[in-house]
């Protein structure tokens, strides 16, 4: 009488697992996954590389990475952002908003870090400032010139201040 093996539903999983285990190992480094019924296979990295890839690769150029600064700085930023988006401000204007006892009341180190940091286009504030001068107080072109470069008023540079000048409408 023969005997017949019955290798039952599990036994037959187990049976491809165990093959499929047997060929990774069987396939001399390369990783290889199998997926409903084809195998996949993947070359195994190299650690190393040759001199001929060390030419034809271009360096990688890194990001610096941003220096932290403080709570107090990120604050200065923040505020002068707001002011120049909202209030046209010029850059020593907005300085001395931070530092005012009356304004922001930032030390004038985080002031500074602020105004080198602003994302700020000095010039198109001088000329919403005139635009401002001239809508609202009917200035003349020269008085409003003189507005924008007063120590008690705009303290925009000369070359903002004409920038202005010539762009008003």
């Amino acid at each position: 009488m023969k005997k017949v093996f019955k290798i039952g539903c599990f036994g037959f999983i187990g049976l491809i697992v165990l093959m499929a285990i047997l060929v990774a190992l069987a396939g001399g480094g390369e990783d290889s996954t199998e997926t409903e019924g084809t195998t996949e296979t993947a070359p195994a990295t190299e650690e190393t590389s040759t001199e001929e890839d060390a030419e034809t690769e271009e360096p990688v150029e890194e990001e610096p990475a941003e220096p932290e600064v403080s709570t107090e700085f990120e604050s200065a930023l923040n505020q002068a952002q707001t002011y120049s988006d909202t209030m046209h401000m010029s850059k020593a204007g907005l300085f001395e908003q931070l530092t005012s006892e009356y304004g922001g009341q930032f030390p004038e180190d985080a002031a500074q870090y602020a105004i080198d940091n602003v994302d700020a286009d000095w010039k198109a504030n001088a000329l919403e400032s005139a635009k401002t001068y001239q809508d609202s107080m009917s200035l003349s072109k020269e008085a409003i010139r003189d507005q924008l470069t007063s120590d008690y008023g705009g303290q925009f540079t000369q070359e903002e201040a004409d920038y202005a000048i010539e762009n008003l409408e």
